[in-house]
């Protein structure tokens, strides 16, 4: 008869979410994953496959929450502009907070594994088109709506917004970048009107 389990697979997805999102594919050990989880190794390869299997499941399901989020804050019917300044504050602020986690998972897998893991690099990809064009949407109604200048091109306001949240992720992971940030932040809605 088979065993049930004793954890809860959603659960214990979360928390490698959060341990990858903290240390990074290749710092985080498959003892550092046991012991986090707090599972058997043995239930960790029988749940989840090796550790890039997980990492991919966690990159995944990091995708699916914060991309989600992303997209309906730029969907919200109103003002898109609003929206969009709204997005860079919140990025920032969260940024220069103290108990942050430091950079963006989707950031830190493209840096660390995207140059030769294609899978990693498919999911990167995949999210950094779905944020292009969440905010290439918002810019365009914006623009319709007249709250952009009449020769802006939202399309290339996206991906400067998109490489500039980039930017945040990196730097964010440096000590007293928060100055750097904030003044990068303020440009950033500057440059939107």
């Amino acid at each position: 008869m088979a065993r049930t389990k004793e954890f809860d697979p959603d659960v214990v997805l979360d928390r490698a979410l959060d341990l990858f999102w903290q240390r990074g594919y290749e710092t985080t050990s498959i003892a550092d994953l046991v012991e986090h989880l707090g599972i058997a190794r043995a239930s960790l390869f029988a749940t989840f496959g090796c550790k890039h299997e997980l990492f991919m499941k966690a990159l995944q399901r990091h995708l699916e929450l914060v991309d989600a989020r992303i997209t309906a804050e730029l969907a919200r019917p109103g003002p898109a502009l609003p929206a969009v300044k709204g997005l860079i504050d919140r990025f920032v602020n969260e940024s220069c907070a103290e108990n942050r986690f430091l950079g963006c998972l989707v950031t830190t897998a493209a840096v660390e594994l995207a140059a030769r893991d294609p899978d990693v690099a498919r999911l990167v990809e995949s999210s950094w088109a779905r944020t292009e064009t969440a905010l290439a949407s918002a810019l365009s109604r914006a623009h319709a709506q007249n709250e952009l200048a009449p020769d802006a091109d939202p399309r290339a306001l996206a991906r400067f917004l998109l490489v500039f949240f980039q930017g945040i992720w990196v730097l964010e992971r440096t000590p007293n970048a928060a100055t750097r940030l904030r003044d990068a932040g303020r440009v950033a809605v500057s440059i939107l009107g």
